[in-house]
């Protein structure tokens, strides 16, 4: 099998299962448990938060252990909205769909949405978040790199904007990792999930600045200092620790970028009416979403799935969906979109594996438009 999907997950790192393992199996007590047991768990615990700061570059008790990117982006628009009680939000118009639904639910409880539209390039204009905002604006998301063309966005102006004006700024970090700087000093808050970086499923860290106004959404519980009601799974938080030490390095962007370029250069140059989507530079370095004139993603997917490769038409989180990728359609229409695959690369790939791929994906386009 060839993995071209580490958008949507990636493989769990060795050194990663290794660190977890001792509170799967002999350091299991509950960290808020009052004995030997919990004590030892809490050590662990409080480490791992430790290492996640040190990553962030923040203060240890603004890192918060969550299930996941889906439950970081609800909590950062609702808990704010609800914090708040009324207002406006403004929403990148190619956020997740974790931070969409959210803004959409949360306008059908009487808060006023604006989706900000990227250009071509899959970029967000900071000129246009500064123009939407209003004198009752108290959220703002645009995210740091986008999860289906990798296109990265300006987290620094978009945050002085947001600063500017007393506007609770969300940045979603989950495709970022390793990639840019984490938005330190511009945004109230931002999150990483695990296994986006080689580490578990379940498991995402978020920065929130202190003194931040945001409510919790599951109650319950004092655990994560009353914003975040459950007991924590400490194995997950160790491991999220060490895959982020490790991400933050990142030494294997350089290779990479190498596979990207060359698998998206033949593509481009090898097979007819074939779109690149997204910015050329301002992207991550993994990223390959390419558009195929005169055919569906999903049966160029299936079919190269037949072959052995794994890769996807847009974000995991929306499989299923009939409607082509909210995404390409807002930078390049909805028949672009149709027809987009999504090609991830990681560290453990290959340039054979590479080769393989544009072979396939070169006979595979053939046959599709042949038998139209």
């Amino acid at each position: 099998m060839i993995y071209l999907d580490n958008a949507a997950t990636t493989v769990l790192d060795e050194n990663v299962f290794a660190a977890m393992l001792p509170y799967l199996k002999t350091e299991y007590g509950n960290p808020q448990s009052q004995h030997a047991a919990g004590r030892m768990a809490a050590e662990g615990l409080l480490a791992a938060r430790d290492k996640v700061a040190r990553a962030f570059g923040c203060d240890s008790g603004e890192v918060y252990f969550l299930s996941g990117g889906t439950e970081a982006g609800n909590l950062a628009v609702k808990g704010v909205c609800a914090a708040h009680g009324s207002g406006h939000l403004i929403i990148s118009a190619i956020e997740h769909p974790c931070v969409m639904e959210s803004a959409l639910e949360m306008s059908k409880r009487g808060f006023a949405v604006t989706f900000v539209q990227p250009d071509e390039r899959g970029i967000i204009s900071p000129e246009e978040v500064e123009n939407a905002v209003r004198k009752d604006t108290v959220f703002c998301a645009v995210m740091a790199a986008n999860n289906e063309v990798g296109t990265i966005q300006n987290m620094q102006k978009i945050g002085e904007i947001c600063a500017h004006h007393g506007i609770f700024y969300y940045c979603d970090c989950v495709q970022a990792v390793g990639c840019v700087p984490f938005p330190i000093g511009y945004a109230d808050a931002f999150s990483v999930s695990a296994h986006k970086f080689h580490g578990p499923k379940g498991a995402a860290a978020m920065y929130i600045k202190r003194g931040s106004k945001i409510s919790p959404l599951i109650s319950g519980g004092m655990q994560e200092r009353n914003l975040r009601g459950g007991t924590v799974n400490v194995a997950a938080a160790v491991g999220l620790s060490v895959a982020l030490e490790n991400a933050v390095k990142g030494e294997n962007n350089t290779h990479i970028a190498l596979l990207r370029d060359r698998f998206v250069s033949r593509v481009l140059s090898e097979i007819p009416q074939t779109t690149l989507n997204g910015d050329k530079i301002l992207r991550v370095p993994s990223n390959a979403n390419i558009s195929f004139g005169g055919c569906a993603g999903e049966n160029i997917l299936f079919c190269l799935d037949l072959k052995g490769i794994c890769v996807s038409t847009g974000s995991a989180c929306s499989a299923g969906a009939v409607a082509p990728s909210h995404v390409i359609a807002a930078i390049a229409g909805e028949e672009r979109a149709k027809s987009a695959v999504r090609f991830t690369f990681g560290k453990y790939n290959t340039e054979e594996e590479v080769e393989y791929a544009v072979c396939a994906l070169k006979q595979i386009v053939a046959k599709i438009r042949n038998e139209k």
